[in-house]
């Protein structure tokens, strides 16, 4: 696992922060976190789904480049809501294939996480990247202090 803070120049990571984080982005929503009918919810964006990019794919066009993936499965931003008191969504795969890299890019700060099946727990920090294996069991959050936890979600090799 590689965990890098200040992934992006200011410039760059202010860019997409903005753009996700502004009203007028489409976020559609999601009918469960890791699968359908789930109890929770969250609104999702794709940048990479189906083997091609999507119209928004130019907006994490900085991020592309830094991570120079050889083949790209799918990205995807996630955005959760606010909740009373934190909730785990479950230990999942993103794909359960050995050969795939996750990358997770944390768009803004706040005092959700994500959590492996080892406990290890990796906060929300803005402009923040972790790197680990695909099939990694691993948990998303909600968070409490901010109306929103944002991330990105690169599945690739």
């Amino acid at each position: 696992m590689q965990l890098i803070d200040n992934f992006l120049p200011i410039e760059d990571f202010l860019q997409i922060k903005n753009k996700l984080l502004n009203n007028d982005f489409p976020w559609y929503y999601n009918d469960g976190v890791n699968k359908p009918d789930e109890e929770h919810t969250q609104f999702i964006h794709y940048f990479y789904k189906g083997g091609f990019p999507t119209d928004s794919y130019g907006t994490i066009a900085p991020l592309i480049k830094k991570i120079n993936p050889v083949a790209i499965a799918r990205i995807k931003a996630n955005l959760v809501l606010q909740s009373k008191n934190i909730i785990e969504h479950g230990m999942h795969r993103d794909y359960d294939h050995e050969n795939l890299t996750t990358a997770i890019y944390y768009v803004n700060s706040n005092n959700g996480y994500t959590k492996f099946k080892s406990g290890e727990e990796i906060k929300s920090l803005e402009n923040r990247l972790i790197v680990f294996k695909c099939n990694l069991l691993h948990s998303g959050t909600t968070c409490t202090d901010k109306k929103r936890r944002v991330v990105i979600n690169f599945n690739f090799t």
